[in-house]
């Protein structure tokens, strides 16, 4: 099964695509956020371009676990994406995935000008992963396909 996952942000969004098998996640593209009905069409036409089975969708919880503003942004995000195809949809927690990716990027040694550029795409990278590791062949109830 073939994952794309998003990075919902106020100013970009980033996109990664799992392998065929569900097992790697690798960075895909940044895209610009518009409006809500923009973007998911935009990450739909992503997701059946790249021949993904379903679509999971970055949801950052507070330290309780909880839903806060940007959560519930990325939940409206993930009912726009289902609106529009009949495709699996998962919410996943996505906090810290940009702190974790900056600190993947220094362990590697990009230099400081390279770190500057956006890295949202290397953050759905990152939250496509923990998916596949977590998730995989499972069904939660933060699934939006109930």
């Amino acid at each position: 099964m073939k994952f794309l996952c998003v990075d919902p942000g106020e100013v970009r969004i980033g996109v990664a695509i799992s392998d065929e098998t569900g097992t790697l996640a690798r960075p895909l593209a940044i895209l610009g956020h518009v409006s809500r009905v923009s973007d998911a069409m935009a990450i739909m036409q992503l997701a059946l371009e790249n021949q993904a089975d379903a679509i999971v969708v970055g949801q950052a919880l507070d330290s309780d676990g909880k839903p806060g503003p940007k959560a519930r942004s990325a939940a409206r995000l993930a009912e726009a994406l289902q609106a529009l195809e009949e495709m699996p949809i998962y919410l996943w927690d996505e906090s810290y995935s940009s702190q974790k990716a900056a600190e993947l990027r220094i362990a590697k040694g990009v230099s400081r000008k390279k770190r500057s550029q956006p890295i949202d795409d290397l953050a759905a990278a990152l939250i496509l992963q923990d998916f596949l590791e977590n998730h995989h062949g499972t069904k939660e109830t933060n699934d939006t396909k109930q």
